[in-house]
């Protein structure tokens, strides 16, 4: 299968540096974000009973197929509210963000962006 690229290693070790010290309750549950070259996509889960409790992406039909965003920005954006507007149907207001080894720029400022506008504390 070959080896994984450095910048992909890179990535992981921040990853798990992360992880060790976020850890999503059910008061406070966890905000993943995960980006593509092409999409994002954003969750929040309940590490203590490790189930998703809401979840959204650009690759949903009802995104792809009605909406049309200037950049991938506006549409982490878009992502960002989406995912604060879905946690607040469920009752959640407070989470921890999660940047997954990404760096805190870009398309993951857009999604904790749009989730903030939205009222989402974290």
């Amino acid at each position: 299968m070959g080896t994984i690229n450095r910048r992909t290693q890179l990535r992981d070790k921040r990853k798990k540096r992360i992880r060790k010290k976020i850890f999503g309750t059910a008061e406070r549950p966890r905000l993943s974000v995960n980006r593509s070259a092409k999409h994002m996509y954003a969750q929040v889960i309940d590490d203590t009973k490790g189930i998703t409790l809401v979840s959204a992406s650009t690759v949903e039909k009802e995104i792809r197929e009605n909406q049309t965003f200037e950049n991938k920005s506006a549409a982490a954006k878009h992502i960002g509210k989406l995912i604060a507007d879905r946690a607040a149907g469920k009752g959640i207001t407070a989470v921890v963000f999660d940047r997954n080894g990404f760096l805190y720029h870009g398309r993951v400022k857009a999604v904790s962006d749009g989730a903030r506008e939205a009222g989402l504390n974290f």
